[in-house]
Parts: structure tokens; sequence; C-alpha cells
């Protein structure tokens, strides 16, 4: 059975095992870089920001198991991107894109993921902040409402009104952006 993150952590505080940051990393890293990403609009910055995060919790910042210790390490994310949006003055509702092409052609099913995934991440990009977030939080990182809710501040009615409401938005985006649902089944 795989080790809990807390119990990782935990030991990686004790001991600060390079192996059990690593662990953690590996876990993490791509899953906050795109939460982060959704807010910012910017890669390399989400990136930077991800090393943030991280560094502060390897710093042995405040958790005290209220959470999950990817609930709390969001958490860090959320508050660094939020100080970094203010820093730069950016607009949280930018039209930037996010469309990376592959390199190396891939084989036919995984031509038909990629595009899906790529529209689905043009829908989420053009949602409120909000309904943005709301969705990566549950359907992509798998976090139950109330982490969900713990990351955004938000109580357990407002994170199902978000759902609902962010998948009818999201559902409208493709459709407007001519999403064929009959075509990924």
């Amino acid at each position: 059975m795989q080790e809990t993150d807390e119990v990782i952590y935990d030991r990686f505080l004790a001991t600060r095992s390079e192996e059990d940051f690593r662990i953690l990393l590996e876990r993490h890293r791509e899953s906050l870089v795109l939460f982060l990403y959704g807010m910012i609009h910017n890669m390399e910055d989400a990136e930077d920001l991800m090393l943030d995060a991280f560094a502060e919790a390897a710093a042995g910042a405040r958790f005290a198991g209220r959470s999950s210790f990817k609930t709390w390490l969001f958490s860090i994310g959320k508050k660094m991107a939020l100080m970094h949006l203010r820093k730069q003055r950016r607009l949280l509702r930018s039209e930037e894109s996010a469309e990376d092409t592959p390199v190396d052609a891939p084989p036919e099913m995984e031509i038909l993921r990629v595009e899906r995934n790529r529209q689905l991440y043009q829908g989420l990009l053009k949602l409120t902040e909000d309904y943005r977030q709301i969705l990566i939080l549950l359907f992509y990182e798998q976090m139950s409402p109330e982490e969900a809710g713990r990351v955004m501040g938000k109580n357990k009615k407002q994170i199902y009104n978000l759902a609902e409401r962010g998948k009818k938005a999201l559902r409208s985006e493709l459709e407007r952006m001519g999403f064929d649902y009959a075509q990924y089944g």
C-alpha cells in the first residue's frame, strides 16, 4: 500500500530526506502546474510558482493536518499565484491561448485524446476563474468537494453550485467552439 502524502511529508520534515521530497514533487508537480497555469496563463510562471510552493512546504510551512497535503499545497500555490497576479497587474480573464503542438505525431487514438484535451482546455480557459478552478480541482485533480472548498475558500453548497454552473458554462462554450461529443464517445 502506498504511503500517504502526509506520512511522507512528516518524515521529510523530521529527516530532510531528499527522496521523500522527490516523491511528493513527482506526485503533485504536474497537477499543481496545470492548476496554476489556469490562474495565470503563463507556463513558465506557473512552473516557477509550483517550485515556490514546494519550497515553502520544504521550509516547514504551517501544515496543521486539517486537510490533505495536496489540498494544503494547492492552497499555498493559489496564494502565491494571486500575489503574482497582483504584482504583475495581469488581467485574470485574458484571452491568451495555450496551443502546444506536439513534435512527434502520436498514434491515431492518442491524436484524438490530445485534440479532445486541447479543446476541453481551450474551453476551460474561456470560463470565469471560479468555474475554471472548481472544474480543475474536482475533475482533473479529483479532490472532494470539501477539499476544493478549502482550496477556494468556499463552503460545500457554494462548491456544488459553482460545479453545476461551471459544467453548464463549459458545455455551452464547447458547443460554441464546435466540439463534437459523438466523436469522443
